[in-house]
């Protein structure tokens, strides 16, 4: 007879499910673990993990189910014919705004509960409460409540708000903040790489350092979109940035490197400037975005 109160159901084993699923077994926690490749669940039966024979009888076994799938199309695939009624769906695959929403929508119709999750790790940080791993939720504030201990697990759990699309927007934010950072480290190691006598390993304490003393320009950037002042306590203008810019684009062009990782947002910052905006920091360029 299962006892739909306690335990939980893991849809997905695939590199990140497979790392959620070891956390719960880890703290002791009841799991029933299906994958479409039958292989992946095996591994983990000798850990203590019951194998569902269909996602439908995962569904049925446990009152918190977790989806960590390919994509939001996979969930309903795999969810299609299962009986959510009185079910608190947890999504953790990957996904956007509009999916999330979709989803809590479709979520409801069918009697569910639901929380969108944004997964702020790479798998080994899971279940390593030192790695800085964080998950977002956004949905249901009652089912996170219930749940956040089973949540807690793998990760630090972070509710973010009712609105069921609000886990994926800020999951994907930060990742393209992320993404711009590499995009500049990349271009300034390329910069670098015609020169023997500069050693990358050497240089990359500097670089992080660097970038590290640069990330509290954050906080200001949210206190000009705050203010609506974007000219309050600006220490470096557009006016001087966009000079500066100039001297970064003629760097590359003397290193034999490309500047296609900069020149989106050294011709943003031109467009501003040349708007009359010169006495700005770069907030005014988040509205030239807008669309």
């Amino acid at each position: 007879m299962n006892d739909n109160t306690s335990g939980l159901t893991l849809l997905g084993l695939g590199a990140m499910g497979t790392a959620l699923a070891q956390a719960w077994l880890t703290a002791g926690h009841r799991l029933t673990v299906w994958n479409r490749t039958p292989g992946r669940a095996e591994a983990l039966a000798g850990q203590g993990a019951r194998i569902a024979g269909s996602a439908a009888e995962a569904v049925a076994a446990n009152r918190l189910v977790v989806t960590c799938l390919l994509d939001d199309a996979s969930v309903g695939e795999t969810l299609d014919g299962a009986d959510l009624t009185g079910r608190d769906l947890v999504n953790l695959t990957t996904g956007t705004p509009g999916q999330g929403r979709a989803r809590a929508a479709w979520a409801a119709e069918r009697g569910a509960r639901f929380l969108d999750g944004g997964v702020m790790a790479v798998p080994p940080m899971i279940g390593a409460p030192e790695s800085g791993a964080f998950i977002f939720y956004s949905g249901s504030r009652d089912l996170f409540d219930e749940h956040r201990d089973t949540l807690a697990v793998p990760a630090r759990p972070v509710h973010v708000g009712e609105d069921a699309g609000y886990a994926a927007l800020q999951d994907v934010a930060l990742l393209s903040a992320m993404t711009g950072m590499f995009a500049g480290v990349t271009h300034a190691f390329a910069l670098l790489r015609g020169e023997k006598d500069i050693s990358p390993k050497e240089f990359a304490p500097t670089l992080v350092a660097w970038l590290n003393a640069m990330t509290s320009y954050t906080y200001g950037i949210a206190d000009h979109l705050e203010s609506g002042d974007y000219t309050r306590n600006v220490t470096s203008n557009l006016a001087m940035m966009v000079e500066g810019n100039a001297t970064m684009l003629r760097t590359a062009q003397e290193q034999g490197v490309s500047a296609e990782l900069l020149t989106p947002f050294t011709s943003l910052m031109e467009r501003r400037l040349a708007d009359g905006h010169g006495d700005e920091g770069t907030a005014g360029v988040i509205d030239l975005l807008l669309h």
